[in-house]
């Protein structure tokens, strides 16, 4: 070991620290080192700072934290002005005299600590910051600070379930939209990790969110309606042409809450002794012509949204009532005429014709159903509005039914359909058997204008939107297809065209056939192929909210009648189907029971953010107890 290495010492920075050492070897590009701390270690000469022979690395590297510590940095900008210098000429200058190679490790520990202030330029050598950078260097500390002080209030709040009140005007993005560089959402997030909540519990632990029916509509809002569900400067439509009168008193039949009324029904006896059916269809197409400023709006919302308490139209107010088939109104029709034979309810012939059509009732579900069932139907001394009408429309309907092939097995329990009433926060839930007269005379004169203005639209080789069914999947195609789970040739949505955009796009085309004009869509019109994508998407998404919504209320009227204990059927495994609502769930402590078992659960909870039921296993309902076993007292 060379001589002129004893007792001599460096400074080397390492991973972004100063740490000192003793000589053992020195070649040009490497050193064998001592480390302060005994280890021996093999340091690069780019990286040595300094060389000392005194005092020792403990004692040197203890002296230099001091200098560090003591060192004022602002003082230290000030003295080392504009242009780049070494560290130890800062020292110098810093000192008033020449720095000991403690206090010049110190000033070096400073400015590498300080890098707001100075600049690197190289081994050991700074450039002090501008001012303005170094002002805007210097705010931004601060304001990380506050922030992080802001960061720490809230999560202390929001843990103890207390909302800022900072929070108020961040809610819809920490509810639907998280930005996660916002110091709201980064506390959030902390605050949920500290108390095993979601956002939207924890949110509504903190008494931020209201309803929870509003958080659930807020959501699908601002997904589907971003620009809200008003209409804006939608123009009001001028009143419908003159057309030829039909002659005929019509009658609908829908709930009471149908404001669009886009059907209804006329029935007139022939002299020959059979029977003309009038189906009469709503005619916006009349007023709403193809880019205007409606049609556009149709264009994008493509369908009414139904949930239970509300729906969200398609079309303003101004055109549904200029179109809708209003009680006591003649209103534009586009109307169906089914001549039928008496007795045997063939279809003989039928015509299309544009028309006005007065409108004699609109019968509502609510009050119709006690006069025209099953019973009354078979009870000629029973009388009632249209009663003859309807019961003409029940045998007509019964024979397409079975044109169809689809008349139902009557030893075959039809499930039930649920209406949902929603009133200052209240709701009921009645069932309504399918299949009902008003049910069926409806279902099959819808079914069978669409699929036969389909087939007329089909053999014309006009442009059309089709609804299909093939291979058990139901979608939208511009090629005519069977629906074979309606068991027709083809079917193409034409009923409803107050609520529905392929229903207008396809009267549109029907009403120019009828008239003997230029269809307005074009064979592969782009226009139709972009509401066919942009109505299966809407659709689809309407109605799983409305399903979610559906669920949703179910829920709540387990809450509001209190209900512990609910009867269940078992559908499959785990899977079972509770009594009386329309609410599927899944019982993680079900035993294994053959399909359509009848069980009893017991009501655990009920999370109205998740939609989901928790319930536990009672007992089975549908084996008789061990006679063997004594009676429970």
């Amino acid at each position: 070991m060379p001589l002129a290495f004893l007792n001599m010492y460096l400074l080397y920075e390492e991973s972004g620290s100063f740490k000192a050492g003793t000589i053992i070897t020195d070649n040009d590009s490497s050193l064998q080192v001592d480390t302060q701390h005994g280890k021996r270690v093999k340091v690069k000469a780019v990286t040595v700072m300094m060389r000392f022979n005194a005092p020792a690395p403990a004692e040197f590297m203890a002296a230099a934290h001091a200098v560090r510590d003591d060192a004022d940095t602002d003082f230290l900008w000030e003295v080392a002005g504009s242009e780049e210098f070494g560290f130890t000429d800062l020292a110098r200058e810093y000192f008033g005299h020449e720095p000991t190679p403690a206090e010049a490790a110190g000033i070096l520990m400073r400015l590498h600590e300080a890098p707001m202030y100075f600049y690197k330029k190289g081994r050991g050598r700074y450039k002090s910051a501008p001012p303005e950078a170094l002002a805007a260097a210097k705010a931004g500390v601060e304001r990380k600070q506050r922030e992080a002080e802001l960061l720490a209030r809230y999560v202390a709040q929001l843990s103890a379930y207390q909302l800022p009140e900072e929070f108020a005007a961040h809610l819809d993005m920490l509810l639907y939209a998280p930005d996660k560089n916002q110091l709201e959402w980064k506390a959030l997030d902390e605050a949920c990790k500290a108390t095993s909540l979601t956002p939207v519990k924890l949110l509504d632990r903190c008494g931020a969110i209201p309803s929870s029916h509003d958080y659930h509509l807020g959501a699908f809002l601002r997904e589907h309606f971003p620009r809200g569900t008003g209409f804006g400067d939608a123009h009001e439509l001028p009143d419908p042409p003159q057309l030829p009168d039909a002659g005929v008193q019509a009658f609908s039949m829908d709930d009471a809450a149908t404001t669009e009324i886009d059907d209804a029904f006329s029935v007139t006896r022939l002299n020959n002794g059979n029977w003309r059916v009038g189906i009469h269809i709503a005619v916006p197409a009349l007023g709403i012509v193809p880019a205007s400023a409606l049609d556009e709006i149709a264009a994008r919302r493509l369908s009414t949204v139904y949930y239970p308490g509300g729906k969200i139209t398609m079309l303003p107010d101004g055109a549904i009532h200029h179109y809708t088939l209003g009680e006591t109104h003649t209103c534009p029709a586009l109307s169906m005429y089914v001549e039928v034979s008496d007795g045997e309810w063939k279809v003989l012939n039928q015509e299309t014709r544009l028309e006005q059509v007065h409108i004699a009732a609109n019968l509502r579900h609510e009050t119709l159903e006690p006069h025209f069932h099953t019973g009354s139907i078979a009870n000629d001394s029973v009388d009632y509005p249209f009663k003859t009408e309807l019961d003409m429309l029940w045998h007509f309907s019964g024979a397409l039914e079975a044109a169809r092939g689809k008349t139902p097995d009557p030893n075959v329990v039809q499930r039930a359909d649920y209406n949902f009433k929603v009133e200052n926060d209240r709701v009921s839930i009645t069932d309504r058997v399918r299949g009902n007269p008003i049910d069926r005379v409806v279902s099959e004169l819808m079914i069978y204008v669409n699929s036969e203005w389909g087939r007329w639209l089909a053999e014309t080789d006009t442009m059309a939107l089709y609804r299909t069914q093939q291979n058990g999947k139901v979608k939208m195609s511009t090629k005519p297809g069977p629906h074979v789970g309606l068991g027709v040739a083809q079917y193409a949505w034409a009923s409803s065209p107050l609520r529905r955009y392929v229903d207008l796009v396809n009267q549109r085309q029907i009403m120019a056939l009828a008239q003997g004009v230029e269809p307005p869509y074009a064979a592969k019109s782009e226009v139709l192929y972009t509401a066919l994508r942009d109505f299966e998407v809407a659709y689809d998404a309407y109605n799983d909210f409305q399903r979610n919504m559906e669920r949703y209320w179910c829920l709540r009227w387990l809450v509001q009648e209190g209900i512990t204990e609910i009867n269940a059927g078992v559908i499959k495994e785990n899977l079972v189907r509770l009594d009386g609502l329309p609410f599927v769930t899944r019982v993680h402590s079900l035993p294994e029971l053959p399909p359509g078992s009848r069980v009893s659960l017991k009501v655990d909870g009920v999370d109205l953010f998740d939609v989901e039921l928790l319930c536990s296993f009672q007992r089975r309902l549908d084996i008789a107890p061990d006679a063997t076993e004594p009676a429970a007292q």
